[in-house]
């Protein structure tokens, strides 16, 4: 046999093998799907009680053999016990809102089943957490570390409990098929200025007349249209409207983690200012805009980002 024939024999096997043990998302947990383990508890028990049987069947001691007896369906009582606590057990997510790389992502995981559950251990990743199914409902927060931005697919989902005796480990694995996007690590800055742009912010356009109210300035006291009507009223003028800020990739220096790390922290600067902004990016263009929708865009597209390295950089 080849070696490329024994590797694709030993892949067949593994991805079989990982078809056999790992249940889809949002399926109950079957029978198949169910493996137990034993303990180190559980093996002394074993061992416990076949020394039972031994002691007794030797010293013809009826004591000895009913101890080992009772220890034998005390056992058996707990495996079943423990299997059913996970069976037909039904996973759904919560999919982060809003990560960025280098931090956290809150991966939040929901149980549910007809009757409750006790002492479930859900791992992820190096996150764990302990969960206990309550009125047909439990919930818990995996954090899981996101060290670069892009696409992070959601990690494989262990679930086990050595509930109520400790005798052996039933454990489920949970095969998600779904993920978030990692927006870039930001590099905080103040909002880009207007350069070569005239502030344009002082009210000069006229856009009609209101009631005159209390500490309203006499240079904007409508006096003629007062000594026509009798009436006080104020003039109301409109600021120009500002323009929008350009982001743009293809501006910035420095390797493209950094330039887009940039880009994040200037489009969360804008945003909290309330300025109307677009993104350029190679490939991309955002037209400007304003509002949580249009932030959340841009960070999609610079999440989305795939840096084409420069002609004749290497090989």
């Amino acid at each position: 046999m080849s070696p490329v024939a024994g590797h694709g024999w030993r892949d067949r096997l593994a991805e079989r093998w990982r078809r056999r043990r790992v249940s889809p998302l949002e399926a109950p947990l079957r029978q198949r799907r169910l493996f137990l383990l034993p303990t180190r508890f559980g093996m002394g028990w074993v061992v416990l009680v076949f020394l039972l049987l031994l002691v007794g069947t030797n010293y013809q001691n009826s004591l000895a053999h009913g101890l080992a007896f009772w220890l034998f369906a005390v056992g058996v009582v707990g495996l079943l016990r423990a299997w059913r606590n996970l069976l037909g057990l039904r996973l759904r997510l919560r999919l982060p809102r809003e990560v960025f790389a280098g931090g956290r992502a809150r991966l939040g995981v929901i149980l549910e089943a007809r009757r409750d559950r006790s002492a479930l251990m859900l791992q992820a990743a190096d996150s764990v957490a302990r969960v206990d199914v309550r009125g047909g409902r439990g919930e818990v927060e995996l954090a899981l570390p996101t060290p670069r931005r892009g696409w992070m697919t959601a990690p494989r989902l262990r679930l086990d409990s050595t509930w109520p005796l400790g005798l052996v480990r039933v454990v489920a694995w949970i095969e998600p098929d779904t993920g978030w996007l990692v927006w870039p690590r930001p590099l905080e800055e103040d909002a880009p200025s207007r350069h070569g742009h005239t502030p344009g912010l002082e009210p000069r356009d006229f856009a009609g007349l209101r009631p005159f109210m209390p500490g309203d300035r006499p240079t904007r006291l409508a006096w003629k249209s007062w000594s026509r009507t009798g009436v006080l009223t104020t003039k109301v003028f409109d600021a120009p409207p500002r323009g929008a800020l350009w982001l743009d990739y293809d501006a910035d220096v420095g390797d493209p983690e950094q330039r887009l790390s940039r880009l994040c922290g200037r489009v969360l600067a804008l945003h909290r200012a309330g300025e109307r902004f677009g993104l350029r990016l190679p490939g991309v263009v955002l037209a400007p805009g304003v509002g949580a929708a249009h932030r959340r865009a841009a960070l999609d597209a610079l999440a989305r980002f795939e840096a084409v390295p420069p002609e004749g950089g290497g090989p």
